[in-house]
């Protein structure tokens, strides 16, 4: 069933302010009454009304936190039993939890996060972990996530072995002959990025950084690339109107495809593509406006690929909201999509993932939030987790972020192999 009616409107500030206004709540756990205060004014006083008890104390300033973490509901029925792998955005650590959200295993992966700390993590067909890393060094990139270091841990931990990239950035994948297939960060030449329109003024002197692709041996040897430079007319892809112009493409997520294809995604441009890796061309894009500032494409075993469409910014709505699409490629026709039941509860601006399980399910982190949830085809939420693991980033403050979680059969990790 697709969920298809919020495509049908226009969706503004304005038409929701109007649609509220003419909605009666009932059942609401507080009541507001206003009061004159004598001078034509009036004060607003609160009522609570759920007839749960109030928490009288010391309140929590974090607000996930204060609603409660960990497995907050779960259907056994029409979920996908497994165990959902994932990783605080940079911190140490990566964790395994069961059905019940209880810890099966966790992986220390760096003990100085202000050198090293953890980007995203998956499961090798082995059983093993392969972690991404970001690696802090002294004169480091002026973006956070270039810097790469890939390893592969076993169960208990062990480093099986480890491959370091200073250019590397946000996604990696091992490809079935051994070889890696990375996204690295270069400069953009200064005649190119004058023909890039949009963004804001650059927040540093080093140019305009954009995305190549590479194939590399784990000794370093590259066999195969690929530069947006060489293949994307810098006229046709402008920059998001409120991204700095320190990035132009910005890749966050690559896809090996069977036959040898690379499927990617660039937030800043607002496109997800299919390179031919013959030629270098793209064999189909999808864009704005029906895309915004995506992550994580990845392809169906139908042909069709996933996508987890973060809507910072959209250009043809005033309202900022998330959605996961399945897309035909073949028509560029949206076939399947997620929103939320109340569409502005869903919304994660960065990073976050979508991953179509074996039942026919959807497994979705919100990532900036740190929500991991499970929805059927008719898009009812079986299954939800909220990470409990939060670290203090500087910028951010106090948060549980997660680049990307995967749900994967119990029998996928070969425990104690």
């Amino acid at each position: 069933m697709t969920h298809g009616t919020w495509r049908d409107r226009t969706l503004s500030r304005r038409g929701l302010l109007k649609a509220a206004a003419g909605v009666t709540v009932g059942g609401a756990a507080l009541a507001v009454a206003a009061c004159s205060d004598g001078d034509g004014g009036g004060a607003a006083t609160a009522t609570v009304m759920s007839g749960n008890p109030a928490v009288v104390g010391p309140v929590e300033q974090q607000r996930q936190r204060r609603a409660g973490t960990g497995l907050t509901g779960y259907d056994p029925s029409k979920t996908f039993d497994g165990y959902t792998l994932f990783a605080t955005l940079q911190g140490t650590t990566a964790y395994v939890v069961d059905m019940m959200g209880e810890v099966v295993n966790t992986w220390t992966l760096t003990t100085d996060p202000r050198e090293r700390s953890v980007f995203g993590v998956q499961l090798l067909e082995n059983g093993n972990l392969f972690a991404a890393m970001h690696q802090q060094e002294e004169g480091a990139p002026p973006f956070v996530f270039k810097g790469g270091v890939l390893m592969e841990v076993d169960w208990d931990g062990n480093v099986i072995w480890q491959f370091e990239d200073e250019d590397q950035h946000h996604d990696a994948r091992v490809l079935p002959n051994g070889n890696l297939l990375i996204l690295r960060a270069e400069v953009l030449p200064p005649e190119l990025e004058e023909r890039v329109s949009g963004g804001q003024p650059a927040g540093q002197e080093l140019g305009m950084w954009t995305d190549w692709v590479a194939e590399v041996t784990r000794k370093g040897e590259t066999v195969w690339e690929w530069h947006a430079r060489d293949h994307m007319v810098p006229e046709e892809y402008p920059i998001n109107a409120l991204d700095l112009r320190d990035e132009w493409t910005h890749g966050n997520g690559i896809a090996p495809l069977p036959n040898g294809d690379v499927l990617i995604s660039f937030r800043n441009v607002n496109t997800v593509g299919i390179i031919d890796r013959d030629s270098g061309e793209f064999r189909w894009t999808m864009r704005a406006p029906e895309l915004a500032q995506q992550h994580n494409p990845s392809i169906l075993p139908n042909g069709n690929v996933l996508i987890f469409d973060n809507g910072g910014h959209r250009e043809n709505s005033g309202l900022n909201y998330s959605r996961v699409i399945e897309v035909d490629p073949a028509t560029t026709e949206i076939v399947w999509e997620y929103i939320d039941a109340s569409i502005l509860n869903f919304f994660s601006p960065f990073v976050s993932s979508a991953q179509r399980l074996p039942n026919g399910n959807t497994f979705i982190s919100e990532g900036n939030y740190g929500r991991l949830f499970e929805v059927t085809i008719d898009g009812e939420i079986v299954w939800e987790y909220i990470n409990p693991f939060f670290i203090l980033n500087p910028i951010l403050g106090d948060v549980n972020t997660v680049f990307r979680a995967w749900r994967y059969p119990t029998e996928a990790f070969q425990i104690g192999a």
